[in-house]
């Protein structure tokens, strides 16, 4: 077996860098966004609720509204595309279709299946669990799709600084969805940002039994 430490997927991960500058003006095309969203939904979901949905915002005028609202951070006008990424809230609503489009293609049996909807409903009945795992599940997405852009030679960068309220007002969202976060993503400066030192190992890691950090 060869050295895995060596896989590209691992260099991708170990030299990736969140971009806080892209070269303006430059653009993606639909196929392009597509893809990008289509590898991001790849990222796993709890019961594969999939409560991920994304605006991807590349117009102009709209990123100018968009950068208003991340108060004023400029990569959101000069990326390419920057997605606003949306937890559903209400998710559970699709996931009896989902279900059954499993049970037809053979993934799950009947009876799993109606176990799993049975053992979700009760979990998310609570609003807040319901919350935390939209959150969970986009952000899954969003590190999906950073990779994603990264072997197509782009770069990307995530934004938590933005105002929700604003955004879900001015792109007319709905109250379902949860504005979990922005990501910009495009072409990257020449001169590309330096990688920020990460916690000692050791600083991070327990084996078996917890200990203080």
């Amino acid at each position: 077996m060869g050295n895995t430490n060596d896989h590209p997927l691992l260099a991708l991960i170990r030299n990736r860098v969140s971009a806080e500058s892209f070269e303006p003006g430059r653009t993606l095309d639909d196929e392009t966004v597509r893809d990008l969203v289509r590898d991001a939904i790849e990222a796993p979901s709890s019961f594969n609720i999939q409560h991920w949905r994304f605006v991807a915002v590349r117009d102009p005028e709209d990123k100018q509204v968009l950068k208003q609202a991340a108060y004023g951070q400029q990569q959101v006008e000069d990326a390419a595309v920057t997605f606003i990424v949306l937890g559903d809230l209400r998710g559970l609503d699709k996931l009896p279709q989902t279900l059954d489009r499993a049970v037809e293609q053979g993934v799950l049996p009947r009876p799993k299946a109606d176990a799993w909807l049975d053992s979700a409903r009760e979990i998310y009945a609570d609003e807040s669990m319901a919350r935390d795992e939209a959150i969970r599940s986009c952000s899954l997405a969003a590190m999906t799709m950073m990779l994603a852009a990264e072997a197509r030679g782009l770069a990307a960068g995530a934004l938590v600084g933005f105002d929700p309220v604003a955004v879900k007002r001015r792109f007319d969202i709905d109250d379902r969805y949860l504005p979990v976060m922005l990501l910009a993503v495009g072409y990257p400066c020449s001169v590309h940002e330096s990688r920020k030192p990460r916690l000692p190992l050791d600083e991070v890691l327990a084996f078996d039994r917890g200990r203080e950090f």
